[in-house]
């Protein structure tokens, strides 16, 4: 079972990717965590990843794809794996399917978690992080004992840059300009299925778990 996850910034894709991991057992794949573990273990792929990344440029697509087709060959993935992070464009879809082909796999479901928009922000901009131990509260969901005071290690809670609206709105902007048109690309191929995002964790995960069987 090979699953694509789709959602904009803040939709909780990542979250919803872990729980299918986990359910299924088939490994979670996060591009982020890749390139980082192929610089951390000095791979020729990694190496090369790095310099674009230390000159503030985006790894290109193809070498993207080559890491990532490096990671789902390993044995783990014998059974499937949820792609979380990628693609991001079209090109990069056509570069994964095009790889994939070659490889006489493709993928079985692109799943999208939809939230509109003013949801995320609201979501986002009520998130509040303790920069010493890490924890994370919601003001609204899931709010510190204290106001303003981290449960966990009595530290002061901030509001992190990357969840101040203005900084969420302009990835939201990035997102449908960039990323949106995914969700026709894999309409286009019969295997986007969208799920309710707005609702409760688990039953978002109960809707994506009905599709998946």
């Amino acid at each position: 079972m090979k699953i694509i996850m789709l959602g904009a910034p803040g939709a909780g894709k990542g979250t919803q990717a872990k729980m299918i991991a986990e359910k299924y057992q088939i490994p979670h794949v996060s591009t982020g965590d890749i390139f980082r573990a192929n610089i951390k273990n000095g791979t020729e792929l990694g190496m090369e990843a790095k310099k674009y990344m230390d000159q503030g440029l985006l790894v290109p697509d193809e070498l993207t794809v080559k890491i990532l087709l490096d990671r789902v060959a390993q044995a783990d993935c014998g059974q499937g794996y949820v792609l979380d992070g990628f693609p991001r464009t079209i090109p990069q879809a056509e570069v994964l399917d095009e790889a994939l082909n070659k490889l006489g796999e493709q993928i079985d479901y692109a799943i999208n978690v939809d939230v509109p928009d003013e949801n995320i922000v609201k979501r986002m901009s009520g998130r509040r992080a303790c920069l010493k131990c890490g924890a994370t509260f919601h003001l609204e969901h899931v709010p510190p004992k204290a106001e303003g005071i981290c449960d966990s290690c009595g530290s002061e809670l901030v509001l992190r840059d990357d969840d101040k609206a203005e900084t969420v709105q302009n990835r939201l902007r990035v997102y449908h300009e960039q990323t949106q048109p995914l969700i026709e690309f894999y309409t286009g191929k019969g295997i986007l299925k969208t799920v309710d995002g707005t609702v409760d964790m688990q039953d978002v995960f109960a809707a994506i778990t009905a599709i998946l069987g």
